[in-house]
Parts: C-alpha cells; structure tokens; sequence
C-alpha cells in the first residue's frame, strides 16, 4: 500500500516512510511535547489503580502522547486528576496534549494553575509561551518564554521558541540574538536554523538566508519528505547528458513558488523528470522542459542527480533582484478552461465580476491557525458591489455551507476540482481571487492573475515585511494584518478596495 509522505506536493512512497518524531521543537509550530513528568510528592497509593504511582501513570499519559494517542493520553491524566485534582504533573502534561489537541486556551489554563502550583519547572514556562504565542497574548508568551530561559539559559529549544515570539511582536533584533545564542550552544539545531533562515529571507537578506534554509531538510518534519537516494545532489552544474529530478518536496503553495526554476534547471541537463503529488502533477507537466512527471517513488526512472524544488533558489544564488518573475509561468488547459467557461456562463449571473473565493488552507499545516477563517469572515465582502463569488475551496466546509448562501453565485465544486490542473481552469476564468495565504495564491500569481491575499501577522517569510506588493508575484496584493489575530481591520480595507474596483468596472463598462 502506497503512503503519502507528509508535505502535500511530494510523490508517493510504495515503502513506508520513516515515522516522524510526533513531538519536536518545530520553528513553525509551538513546542507541544510531552515531557516526562517531573517528581513530585506522590497521593496515597490506594488512589492509583491497581498501586500504580501517579509518576507511573504520567509515564504512560507521556508514551501515549509521543506515540499520538492523545485520546488515551489525555485519559490517563485525567483518571490521575480525578484522584488528586491538584496533581501539577498531571495538570501540565494534560495542558501540552490539549494543546496537541488544538484545545490551546484549555491548555494555558492547565499549564497556568500547574505553574501556580508548582513555579520553577523550565519547560512549562516554555510550553505556556508557545500555547499564548499561538492565541495571541503576547505579553503573557513573552514574559513566559523569558522566564524559561532565566531558569535554564542553555536550552537551546526554550532559545528558539523564544525567538518565534520575538519576530511575532517585531522585536527581530532580539530573535536573532536569541537564535545565535541557541546555535552556539547546539551548532546542529535544524529548527533554529529554519527560524533564522525565515528571518533573514524575510527581511530581503537572500544569500545567507538561502543557506540557512537549507536546515529545513534536517528538521523532523523535513526529514520525511524524501526516501534515502542514491543519485547526487544536484548543485546547479551542467550535465548535457544527464537526468535530473526535481522534487515537490514542500507544500502545494511552495511547489508553485518554485516551480518558476524549473526551466532554468532544465536548459543545465539533458532531461527533467519531475516528482510531485498526483493532483499537482497535471499543472506542473506541462512546464517547457519536463520530460515526464511520476507521483508514486517506484516509478520514478534512473537519474544522475536530484534536487528539492525548494532548494532550486539557492542553487541559482537568487537575490532579491533576481527572482524569476517571467509572469505566467503556468498555464490552463485550454479543453478544460472551456469547460469551465460554459459551465460558469451557465450558472454565474451575466455581466458581472467572478471574483474566486479562498478562506481555508490545509489542515495540518503549522500556521494554519494563525492564517484560516470561516467564510463568516468574508460577509463584508458582499456588501462592496454587484459581483459573483466562486469558491475555490477543497474540501468545502461543512460549518460554511449555509454562510456560502449569502454570496452571490457561490456552490460547492470541490467534487470537479479533482487537482490543481482542474482549478487552475477554473481561475482562468475569474477577473480576480481573494485568499487567505494558501497555494491558491500562488497558483493565481503564478497564472498572473489579480490576487489579493489576506496575510497573518507574524507572515510567512516570502511576503517579507510591511509592503503590500511582492516580487514573486507582480499581480498580488497584500492584506497584512497589523496585529497577531485581528482579521477585522484587514476586511475592512478589503471590502473597501473591493468597492473601489468594483466602481471602476462599472464605469469602464459603460
């Protein structure tokens, strides 16, 4: 049986892929481990079943956790709890799976009254700033996190964490100095390496950025995007008898990103054979110098050497000045556009602009929290003008459906858009697309058309700092928000530029 690998663009595996470590500092995603519950003061054994200590069931809450069963984790903790209420071990280990479980505020509230209870303990300081970072008390995630490291200075993770607190209230000064210090203590810490690398690109400093980006491969979550190859690296030299494959190694929207490069690999080797997942396999096969494309590891054919997509910026030394920006670099079939042409003419109301709407990402991706909203959100939206909205969503939530009546046009056609070849003529069909920070944003720069883009605070590295225009993509336009959390502000300039351009439409028309 095949198995995906973790990242969404990267081929198939017909051998399992190593297992990720489910708990690991991550310079993406709050720390959310599950460490061995400190001593402590043990109940009465006859509280425990079966005579087992408080510690011991901890130790199976903590093995549950690391092995995911968090259902069986949370379980045991709160047996333990029921027992002794005030247990701290207890209330802090049952606070990190909540957060594992996405319940963050139930977490800081655990990990709030285990700390009240027991102050001192270095860890829960660090877990507690990285349950606020991730629900926006800043104050409270930065005071927590410098007390994690006031008790131990030579954490490198309690280090790094603090780091992604500091860029998130733009004190980036101070993350840096938090990273050189982690490093220095761990010179091998791939997380803070990424974290520094998304600091650096972000603030336009490309080539060591570059550098340090490529640690991403060395993180846990990186390590499982790929097999063990037995082809070379490819460091951009030429080969006119040679094979290179290139690989979709991230997710969906870093795939379109790069896939800019993938000419410019191409003119160095005799071929490119390109791995990525099935649904962006149609999209991206067609790329002038492609020869074919396979989304299943066993059926990838002999190469002289192998490349990640996502390290093709660095191969090529790019700078700010010379980001590719030949824009479309991807293109619509032109069978399919039709059919979605006709299909769109016969639902959408006539004479009106068909505005693509995305307001969700994927799931598991580490700040899909901070950048996803309920299509609630989008309402205001309606009131800027006469325009017909089309969704762009796939899977189409379920808690939106009845929130989707009130814009005008809009049905759920997640069942046609079976890959990114699929929406790809559907956008070739829409005057403009507004999303949440998500590959439909890249995918509609990457095809030049119109595309607003609503992007959280802290953002992602490639929209880089303050601006509301960005060189990978010379037709979007940035929505920043101003505060961690606060869509309100961002709408409201939205709704207003929609208004704008609107109007303008309809004076061009007439």
């Amino acid at each position: 049986m095949s198995m995906t690998t973790t990242q969404g663009s990267a081929p198939e595996q017909t051998a399992a892929a190593p297992p990720s470590t489910p708990v690991a500092v991550s310079a993406t995603q709050p720390t959310q481990t599950a460490p061995a519950a400190p001593p402590a003061a043990a109940p009465t054994a006859a509280a425990q079943p079966a005579g087992e200590t408080p510690d011991q069931a901890l130790a199976r809450a903590q093995a549950a956790a690391q092995a995911k069963r968090l259902s069986e984790a949370s379980g045991i903790c709160e047996d333990v709890l029921a027992a002794n209420p005030d247990y701290p071990a207890a209330l802090a280990l049952l606070g990190i799976i909540s957060a594992m479980k996405s319940d963050l505020d139930r977490g800081v509230e655990l990990m709030r009254k285990a700390i009240s209870l027991r102050p001192g303990i270095p860890s829960w300081y660090a877990h507690l700033s990285s349950m606020c970072r991730n629900t926006y008390r800043m104050d409270e995630a930065v005071t927590a996190g410098q007390e994690s490291i006031r008790l131990d200075p030579n954490n490198a993770d309690h280090l790094v964490n603090m780091s992604l607190v500091f860029v998130d209230v733009d004190d980036r000064e101070r993350a840096v100095a938090c990273l050189l210090r982690a490093l220095g203590l761990k010179h091998d810490h791939a997380d803070g390496h990424l974290a520094m690398a998304q600091i650096l690109l972000a603030q336009r400093d490309f080539m060591p950025g570059w550098a340090e980006y490529e640690w991403r491969n060395l993180t846990e979550a990186g390590k499982s995007t790929m097999p063990p190859m037995t082809s070379a690296h490819w460091n951009g030299m030429r080969i006119p008898t040679g094979r290179l494959l290139l690989v979709g190694d991230q997710g969906y929207g870093d795939t379109i990103q790069f896939a800019r490069y993938i000419g410019m690999a191409a003119e160095r080797v005799q071929d490119v054979v390109l791995g990525c997942s099935q649904e962006m396999g149609p999209l991206l096969a067609n790329i002038p110098g492609v020869g074919q494309y396979c989304h299943r590891w066993n059926d990838v054919p002999g190469h002289a050497v192998h490349c990640r997509l996502s390290s093709l910026p660095y191969v090529f030394g790019t700078t700010p000045d010379t980001i590719p920006t030949r824009i479309p670099y991807l293109f619509a079939n032109p069978e399919r556009t039709a059919f979605w042409r006709e299909r769109l003419d016969a639902t959408l109301p006539r004479g009106l602009k068909r505005i693509g709407l995305a307001w969700t990402g994927r799931p598991t991706h580490p700040n899909d929290r901070r950048r996803s909203v309920r299509l609630a959100r989008l309402l205001p939206l309606t009131r800027s003008g006469p325009a017909a909205f089309v969704s762009l969503q796939k899977p189409f939530p379920a808690a939106d459906v009845e929130t989707a009546k009130a814009f005008n046009g809009m049905i759920d056609l997640s069942a046609d858009l079976t890959d990114f070849g699929e929406t790809a003529a559907l956008i070739e069909n829409l005057d403009m697309v507004i999303t949440v920070d998500t590959s439909m944003g890249h995918l509609a720069g990457a095809m030049g058309k119109p595309v607003w883009i609503m992007v959280p605070k802290a953002a992602d590295w490639r929209w880089q700092l303050e601006r509301e225009d960005t060189p990978w993509y010379p037709t979007a336009r940035l929505f920043r928000q101003a505060k961690p959390g606060e869509w309100d502000p961002v709408l409201t300039r939205l709704t207003e530029a929609l208004a704008a351009e609107l109007r303008q439409s309809a004076v061009a028309a007439n």
